[in-house]
């Protein structure tokens, strides 16, 4: 079996758009347009096609089968769990046998007026004149966003307020599915403040990718070695030097988009979670009580 090259893929959605009178533009979006995307062998193709009728396109033998042999295929609007977006288009999210990806959306033609191009995006055929001229594809779409203060207090406090009692509750507990649940959430507060602190300190004309994928290209060594202590196994010891990792990074990040912006940052909220998490942490698991009289912990 071969791998069809990017040519290949490309001749392919332009003939069946070619073919199909209903279809009359074709848009791809993602990786494959953007310039400073590194390639590789798992980019996806993420086309859309604007249509006058989507309904036949509803029809999977209409679609998929032209387009190679399936080894999975997720129709996203036709599922209960996790539905794709409901506006009328319909989705087809394809891995071929030959491990090409194409996730393609067919809209109808009249979107076109009110779907925003964002700055990924390259007409691959425009059969109508349809799609306004759009400039040279780049990044500016996901480019870092400044926060304002209500966004950074927020971040913040949703940070501290699960670091200091949804994480010690479940670490006690020791409820793995739970406890990686809520670490998850915290990593994503993480981000967050970690994009803010690359937009202050190297600029916000930058993009961090999906869930902070490039966070290793943006960050200094040794941030980027602190962000790798982040990441535990399934081991209660190790989760808690993890989620100390996590917080020194918080705090750090934090700190300095703070300053930065003249916003406050909670230090004295997050060394109290901090302090209420390690105590937690230490807690025999038939305790009776979280804190007895002997307990000293500045919380």
């Amino acid at each position: 079996m071969r791998t069809r090259t990017e040519e290949e893929m490309l001749a392919l959605i332009l003939g069946f758009a070619r073919a199909n009178d209903r279809i009359r533009a074709v848009v791809m979006n993602g990786s494959r347009v953007n310039p400073n995307a590194e390639k590789d062998i798992f980019q996806d193709y993420d086309i859309v096609f604007f249509v006058t009728n989507v309904v036949p396109f509803r029809e999977e033998t209409n679609v998929v089968p032209y387009f190679g042999v399936p080894l999975l295929v997720e129709k996203v609007e036709d599922q209960v769990y996790r539905p794709g977006i409901r506006d009328g288009r319909y989705t087809y999210n394809v891995q071929f046998t030959d491990g090409n990806r194409i996730d393609m959306a067919f809209l109808h033609v009249k979107m076109v007026e009110t779907r925003p191009f964002d700055s990924l995006t390259r007409v691959l055929l425009d059969k109508d004149g349809l799609i306004p001229d759009l400039p040279n594809p780049g990044e500016e779409s996901f480019f870092i966003t400044e926060p304002t203060q209500k966004w950074y207090a927020d971040c913040c406090n949703t940070f501290c307020f699960s670091f200091g009692s949804h994480v010690p509750k479940a670490l006690w507990r020791r409820k793995l599915p739970l406890l990686k649940c809520h670490i998850a959430r915290l990593r994503q507060d993480l981000v967050l403040m970690l994009g803010w602190y690359i937009g202050v300190t190297k600029g916000f004309e930058r993009s961090l990718g999906s869930e902070g994928k490039y966070l290793e290209e943006h960050l200094e060594p040794e941030d980027w070695r602190e962000f790798q202590r982040t990441c535990a196994t399934s081991d209660y010891d190790d989760i808690a030097e993890s989620l100390q990792a996590i917080h020194r990074l918080f705090v750090r990040a934090g700190n300095t988009v703070g300053i930065h912006y003249g916003y406050q940052f909670p230090i004295e909220k997050a060394e109290s979670a901090l302090a209420f998490l390690m105590h937690v942490s230490k807690l025999p698991h038939d305790a009776q009580s979280i804190f007895s009289g002997s307990d000293e912990v500045d919380v």
